[in-house]
């Protein structure tokens, strides 16, 4: 089995074509045909299902993509490695975050170029729940997670204490009280997120505990979304402070304390412990601690305790 093989067998997996993967790897088709047929002599399975049009994976297929991809980034990270041993003239910075923890990342990502600009860097969109386990395929190397990862796994670092903002739009009878209790927002709109997350688990349990209705009749797919329908004067929201801290400072929204939902998140960069960082990554990790330094709180350093 050789990886030019497996790089042969993963194209045509995800084009799901034997003639798009020859295309994509600009070879004939007859020669991604006969690399497919060696693999799967060597391996002693049959890899796609060829009575299917949409080019499925077998059982053994399936299997051996998961390693495929795994043998691949280690490809890619030992190259990776090579490559900066001398400086950091060159390389790549591979992040994962969520829509609402890459709005830390910015002002990090931004120092960061300034002063390494000849580092590429890629921010992969995910769910937060999905980082430790794409983490361990080594997609990437460092993560933004907003709770506590397994310590035996993964070395996780407390970079930012956010909290929870309920906004309103400017015009809204409320925006100017500066405090309200939980019970007097029962006849309220609320706009939400339609991404199910800890967070939302734990105002809904919130509201039940002070048994007071939560309406959330309008569920939208992002934080970018929410936030311009309720300046619009749909409802009202509640979302991570950081999500909304240049509207609030702009007066496009506005913020009411909520006694009972001060609710308080720790934001962590996270990557795996047995792993040997490159060098763009203890990079990024020094710009985050001088970060850390000159803005002070909410911004911080905190390596967290494996115990």
């Amino acid at each position: 089995m050789e990886l030019n093989q497996l790089e042969t067998f993963l194209a045509v997996a995800e084009e799901k074509s034997f003639s798009r993967a020859a295309v994509r790897l600009r070879r004939t088709q007859p020669a991604v045909s006969q690399v497919i047929r060696k693999l799967e002599a060597s391996v002693g399975e049959t890899l796609f299902d060829r009575a299917a049009r949409d080019g499925s994976l077998t059982a053994a297929g399936v299997l051996l993509r998961d390693y495929a991809l795994r043998l691949l980034a280690l490809r890619r990270e030992a190259s990776s490695a090579l490559g900066e041993l001398k400086s950091l003239e060159r390389g790549r910075l591979q992040l994962a975050a969520n829509e609402y923890t890459c709005m830390y990342l910015l002002p990090a990502i931004d120092r960061f170029r300034r002063e390494f600009p000849q580092v590429s860097v890629t921010v992969h969109r995910m769910l937060a729940s999905r980082i430790p386990e794409e983490l361990n395929l080594r997609t990437f190397e460092l993560g933004m997670i907003s709770f506590k990862a397994d310590p035996a796994q993964f070395r996780t670092i407390g970079v930012y204490a956010d909290s929870l903002a309920f906004i309103v739009a400017p015009h809204h009878p409320l925006a100017g009280t500066e405090r309200v209790s939980i019970t007097d927002l029962g006849e309220e709109l609320f706009v939400a997120h339609n991404v199910a997350s800890p967070l939302r688990r734990k105002v809904i349990e919130t509201f039940q505990r002070y048994r007071t209705p939560l309406n959330m009749a309008i569920e939208l797919p992002t934080i970018e979304a929410i936030k311009r329908f309720v300046a619009m004067g749909n409802g009202v929201a509640l979302v991570p402070h950081l999500t909304v801290a240049r509207e609030l400072e702009s007066g496009d929204l506005a913020r009411v304390a909520v006694d009972e939902l001060e609710i308080r998140r720790v934001l962590r960069l996270v990557h795996r412990r047995q792993t040997t960082l490159s060098y763009a990554a203890r990079a990024f990790l020094r710009t985050v601690r001088t970060l850390a330094q000159e803005q002070g709180p909410p911004f911080y350093y905190h390596v967290e305790r494996a115990g």
